[in-house]
């Protein structure tokens, strides 16, 4: 891993050194642009409209426009002067509960790891966070930018995640059309979808979860190479149920066996006034016409047609250009 800053952590009159290493990492598949005529990567250059010219970066300055059109010019040393003197080190101001912070704040996660002679302040720290289920609220100044943080632990490993400020988090009370708690609710509506939550209750497991798009772009981009033949993606079918109550019955008969205990459905009508459903009337007009199938047909008309072993469904998700 590559130290992506060093410092210490500051626990009271504790400093512990440490070196931090970026948590996570983008794996989405990056594309080029390219000139069609010639297929040459394009470059981007940094033009003055007003000079008519590249310039250099050494000719580039950080500027803030206060007014359109007219801006103040911000020096190195300008930014060096409010630097906190703190800046390498990562202060401990509190500790809380992990679950007092709504995931909203969390922005990025880091690993820290001891420097040669913090190793036994690191363990201290670990074992006392891990006795008392605490984590801690922090400030920390990477990049020339003081940002607010927490440390909590990972699999034995002392994480800083940064989070945002309150006033870098949008209030909800922006957001258009919500529903209030005015809007009328069946409760047998309520029932049914807080068990059909329940059947789709798991224990997470990240390992489960797949991004397919990317697997299914990297097989195309293979097959691209060999100079394979794209299979169009075929288009996945779905109910378009408008009724509510019966969108909630088909979910929770589909999720049914997912859950050892049983959930139980509302009874369904009486014989005598329910009407027989599409899919009776077709396993109906099947059993008739089963003498006069043969058994490979029939067969194969279980399976379906599916697609072949060569075609991947590709979805539509973005994909980010660079």
């Amino acid at each position: 891993m590559h130290t992506v800053w060093k410092g210490s952590i500051s626990f009271g009159l504790v400093n512990i050194p440490v070196r931090m290493f970026t948590a996570t990492e983008e794996r989405d598949i990056r594309f080029r642009q390219l000139h069609k005529e010639c297929n040459t990567p394009i470059k981007y250059s940094k033009m003055c409209p007003h000079c008519q010219r590249e310039v250099e970066t050494s000719e580039i300055v950080r500027g803030y426009e206060y007014e359109k059109g007219h801006f103040v010019i911000i020096e190195d040393e300008d930014l060096e002067a409010i630097t906190p003197e703190t800046r390498r080190a990562i202060e401990i101001l509190d500790f809380v509960d992990l679950s007092e912070i709504d995931p909203v704040y969390f922005d990025k996660s880091y690993f820290l790891s001891p420097q040669e002679t913090g190793e036994k302040a690191y363990a201290l720290l670990r074992a006392a966070m891990e006795q008392t289920g605490k984590i801690a609220v922090a400030q920390v100044t990477m990049r020339n930018r003081q940002s607010l943080a927490v440390i909590r632990l990972h699999e034995h490993c002392i994480m800083l995640e940064t989070i945002f400020y309150p006033d870098e988090v949008r209030p909800v009370h922006q957001v258009p059309a919500l529903p209030d708690a005015s809007v009328p609710l069946a409760e047998n509506e309520l029932k049914m979808a807080t068990e059909l939550i329940a059947n789709m209750t798991v224990p997470f497991d990240p390992a489960k979860y797949t991004d397919q798009y990317r697997v299914d772009l990297q097989e195309m981009i293979e097959k691209k190479l060999e100079g394979q033949e794209i299979a169009t993606a075929p288009t996945i079918a779905r109910t378009n149920v408008i009724d509510l109550m019966q969108a909630l019955k088909e979910s929770l008969a589909s999720t049914a066996g997912q859950t050892s205990s049983p959930v139980k459905l509302e009874p369904e009508p009486t014989p005598a006034t329910t009407q027989p459903k599409a899919g009776r009337k077709r396993a109906a007009a099947a059993k008739k016409t089963d003498k006069a199938t043969s058994p490979d047909k029939e067969a194969a008309g279980k399976a379906g047609p599916g697609p072949t072993s060569t075609t991947k469904t590709l979805r539509r998700k973005k994909v980010t250009s660079v």
